[in-house]
């Protein structure tokens, strides 16, 4: 073997260990950015886990304000038609990857919200309400699930912003890009949030 051939064989080895390292590392960037948006849907799954414990529990609330003598029936009204938006809001595993629609979802989730602060606060006028037991439990129920939503929303955000953020890195971004990998949307404050709203139970 002529030294001519040692160098071309020696040249050929260190370009086919530089192409299976490039290879094993574009793997490996792959398998984590499959990795964090698995994290993603996980989150996502327990947001709309709390979500639909809060939808179930109107109906019962709804209901038993309903049995008050003289309740503003605008006021419940208004919780019923704001769960019908957030029904008619189909999710699906696109909607994480579309913003224009998930900024459709947290905008009815964030009425339904303002509906129910406003029903509650209302309950304040109605001294039998604030004294009935099952009217009670619901209250608690809800406003524990308002926190647990709370929660997880902050917990969601914190996922999609170290997914976001893995998918822009460079060199990471080719892998991301060439393998349909996109940014997430965040959960936003609603406006005014930042005042703290003054309900009284």
């Amino acid at each position: 073997m002529t030294n001519g051939t040692k160098i071309g064989c020696g040249v050929g080895l260190a370009i086919l260990v530089v192409i299976i390292g490039f290879v094993l590392w574009g793997v490996g960037v792959y398998n984590n950015l499959v990795s964090l948006d698995e994290e993603v849907q996980q989150a996502w799954s327990q947001v709309e886990n709390q979500y639909q414990r809060r939808a179930d529990l109107i109906p019962n609330l709804v209901n038993t304000v309903k049995g008050v003598a003289n309740f503003e029936k605008e006021t419940y009204t208004a919780v019923t038609e704001a769960r019908a938006k957030v029904n008619q809001i189909k999710l699906t595993p696109e909607l994480l990857n579309n913003p224009a629609a998930f900024q459709k979802f947290q905008a009815a989730q964030d009425g339904l919200s303002s509906a129910l602060s406003r029903l509650l606060v209302t309950v304040e006028r109605y001294p039998e309400l604030k004294a009935n037991e099952n009217f009670l439990q619901l209250q608690a129920q809800l406003e524990g699930t308002e926190n647990r939503i709370s929660v997880e929303r902050r917990k969601f955000n914190q996922v999609v912003q170290k997914y976001n953020t893995t998918i822009r890195r460079f060199p990471a971004n080719f892998i991301a890009n060439f393998a349909g990998f996109r940014e997430k949307p965040y959960f936003k404050a609603v406006a005014g949030a930042e005042k703290a709203p003054k309900v009284q139970f």
